[in-house]
């Protein structure tokens, strides 16, 4: 079986091609399922045959020869007594002349499409003719080019075989709790590998066959396992218990009294849920998910202040420097004054900073007297040392990755224990591992189905009400063909004092993206609207830059910013009432929504403006009609997050979560809820009742990838 060995010999291009998709084990093997089938078992007619169909013919070839119009490449004509059909070759070998040789009869597989020429195959399968025809559909394989449909036929159906005879694939699921109308794992694998020919091909390739089925009742369950096990180990670490404080004079209560405003509802269930995860010696780990203006930040300067009030520290992480920024404004607001008469500040670090400043700035959090640290990634360096911090808070927790993570919650971890002022040296949770809380929070609400499958380990916390005072924004889709009338609503806007945002895709030329870059938006916009100071901003410009431009655009000075998607988040510019998405067909659908919620956060009138562009071929795909449909439709981002999870499946929401590989090869949440819920059933009884079978389970199916499921 050729299949990549352990031995030290040279490994031949298929074996390292194998390796690069993880293709190592027997269970490898097995698991790596045919993507579509072939119908080899039957011989076709070319005249029953119809544009488009793919078959199987037996014919005499009439002619071979190499011709150079309009490239070079090899063309033949074969019949098989019914009709003609026409073969080109443009990549082809000297053996491919011999086999299609005048005269020969020869078997052929491919696509056959009609024409004024007549019928015609590109590039079809070639074999002599005779011999006996399959006797199942024959499966093609996820491949790369170094790695023939033949080789990993073979490698994949030797692994299978190992596998089963080694007992790899041995039931883990007790039978009476195996799901409804369910096959057999080792059967399921043997069916979807070697299909009858008499089977739905339609079944097969939109995985409602019952053996599709199991195999995602199998995977869906070992998601499940992992992330109910991660759970309950987190129950078993050390966390400092950040009691509530009831003084007056406490920083929670002053912070209370400072605020310029009332907390809505949902805020206050919100904070409430925290404030009680966070009292208790037991990490948390939370999920804030609230959509674009509910007002997360407050709700976490709250969580700050209760652990500030309890002697430790907080970090705040966020995925920008701009979001970082604003963060940062809001917080020294609302905290700087309650904190001062103590000897605390907030501290603020990024990767931009000077060493000097970066430096002070390292030294009065390793003192202690940083009660709030707020930045960028660069709070998880290794030089950054926390005194004690009990709280960590990450924005926007899908743009970071697995490691930087958990890089933030081994902050406290790295800390001597000091037990004169540990607040749990002496409980039931004394000597254990320790960890600070967790709290998580996105702006891109995460669908039910979500939630349920990859953060079932997490606790969710959901702000659905937004405050009193925001507008509604109204949504428009326009063609840039009226760019103009766009650009005179913009006139309207300046007149009346508002100011703009215009956001762009790219930052510079690209050939494969015919796309008008911010550069030359910004030109033209200048030329367009003299006497109006337009700005720039996008990610390759010098941090000192950045800051300037939105220095001039948060205090009104700047009536127009151009900008790339760095301000998708965080920005907060309550005079600014309109927003320019250009080429919107282009942009993910939570991401227009981002973007659509920098506007309304002020009391006049607000509108996003999505100028999209038909494209050569004179139509939007499929895709960007849905996605720009589902704007214009509604502005409830819980509605927005649903179909955006239909339209382009988990990976958005997730972003790094999975280091890139991907938790779920073959359950699909949007259809398979139902599976879903008896997998979420099942796995607490599967962990007390079987931990062996449990423990196999998510061994054979994730192995080392349920790490990232934990993170």
């Amino acid at each position: 079986m050729p299949t990549p060995l352990t031995d030290r010999k040279p490994l031949s291009a298929p074996q390292k091609a194998l390796r690069k998709l993880g293709l190592l084990r027997p269970v490898d093997m097995a698991l790596h399922l045919p993507m579509r089938y072939e119908d080899e078992t039957q011989l076709v007619k070319l005249a029953d045959s119809r544009d488009g169909d793919t078959v199987q013919i037996e014919a005499v070839v009439k002619s071979c020869q190499v011709v150079f119009k309009p490239r070079r490449q090899l063309q033949a004509v074969v019949d098989d007594g019914t009709d003609t059909c026409t073969l080109r070759f443009f990549n082809f070998y000297p053996n491919m002349q011999k086999a299609l040789e005048v005269g020969r009869q020869v078997r052929l597989r491919g696509e056959v499409r009609g024409g004024f020429m007549g019928r015609t195959m590109m590039h079809p399968t070639v074999q002599a003719a005779g011999g006996s025809l399959a006797t199942a559909l024959t499966p093609v394989y996820p491949s790369t080019a170094e790695l023939p449909q033949a080789y990993i036929r073979k490698a994949v159906l030797g692994g299978l075989a190992l596998a089963l005879r080694s007992h790899a694939f041995d039931e883990t699921i007790p039978t009476q709790h195996l799901p409804p109308h369910s096959w057999g794992l080792a059967q399921s694998l043997q069916f979807l590998h070697h299909p009858a020919p008499h089977v739905s091909l339609a079944q097969l390739e939109d995985h409602t066959h019952p053996a599709w089925q199991r195999l995602k009742a199998e995977e869906l369950l070992a998601q499940q396992l992992s992330q109910l096990q991660s759970k309950r180990e987190r129950q078993l670490l050390n966390a400092p218990a950040l009691a509530h404080s009831h003084e007056p004079q406490g920083v929670l209560a002053q912070l209370h009294a400072l605020l310029p405003f009332q907390l809505t509802q949902a805020q206050q269930r919100v904070v409430k849920e925290i404030s009680q995860d966070v009292a208790r010696a037991v990490p948390m780990h939370r999920l804030l998910q609230g959509d674009v203006g509910s007002g997360k930040t407050v709700v976490a300067a709250l969580a700050a202040a209760q652990c500030i009030d309890a002697g430790w520290q907080c970090a705040l992480m966020a995925p920008t420097e701009i979001l970082a920024e604003q963060h940062f404004t809001k917080l020294v607001g609302w905290l700087a004054p309650v904190l001062a008469p103590l000897g605390l500040q907030v501290a603020w670090l990024t990767g931009s900073q000077k060493k000097k400043e970066r430096d002070a700035m390292l030294a009065v959090v390793a003192s202690g007297q940083a009660a709030l640290v707020v930045g960028t990634h660069a709070v998880i360096q290794d030089k950054v040392q926390f005194k004690r911090l009990g709280l960590a808070i990450i924005d926007e927790q899908h743009r970071f990755g697995v490691a930087q993570r958990l890089a933030l919650r081994q902050k406290l971890s790295d800390e001597p224990t000091n037990p004169v002022d540990d607040n749990h040296s002496h409980d039931a949770h004394a000597g254990k591992p320790r960890e600070p809380h967790l709290l998580m929070m996105s702006a891109t609400p995460i669908p039910r189905t979500l939630a349920m499958s990859y953060y079932a380990d997490l606790d969710v916390s959901t702000i659905d009400e937004l405050p009193p005072g925001r507008t509604p924004i109204v949504t428009k889709l326009v063609a840039d063909t009226r760019r103009d009338e766009i650009i005179e609503r913009i006139r309207v806007q300046l007149q009346e004092r508002r100011q703009i945002y215009w956001v762009c895709p790219l930052i510079e030329e690209s050939e494969a993206l015919d796309l008008r870059n911010a550069t030359d938006t910004h030109q033209a916009l200048c030329e367009a609207l003299p006497g109006v100071m337009v700005g720039l901003l996008h990610s390759r410009m010098p941090q000192a830059e950045k800051k300037a431009v939105m220095s001039l655009f948060v205090q009104g000075q700047m009536g127009v910013l151009v900008s790339t998607t760095v301000i998708e988040v965080g920005v907060d510019v309550p005079n600014a009432s309109l927003m320019v998405i250009e080429h919107a067909e282009r942009f993910g659908l939570s991401q227009l929504h981002q973007l659509r919620g920098r506007v309304g956060r002020g009391a006049a009138a607000s509108a996003c403006v999505l100028l999209y562009s038909l494209g050569e071929h004179g139509r939007l795909s499929d895709t960007a009609r849905a996605r720009l449909k589902a704007m214009s439709d509604t502005n409830d981002g819980f509605e927005i997050a649903r179909r955006d999870l239909e339209i382009r499946g988990p990976g958005e929401f997730l972003g790094s979560r999975q280091s890139g590989a991907a938790m779920l090869r073959f359950a699909d949440l949007s259809v398979d809820t139902e599976l879903l819920a008896w997998a979420q059933r099942l796995a607490p009884t599967m962990l007390d009742a079987y931990p062996d079978l449990a423990q196999r389970h998510v061994q054979r199916w994730l192995g080392a990838k349920s790490d990232f499921l934990k993170a």
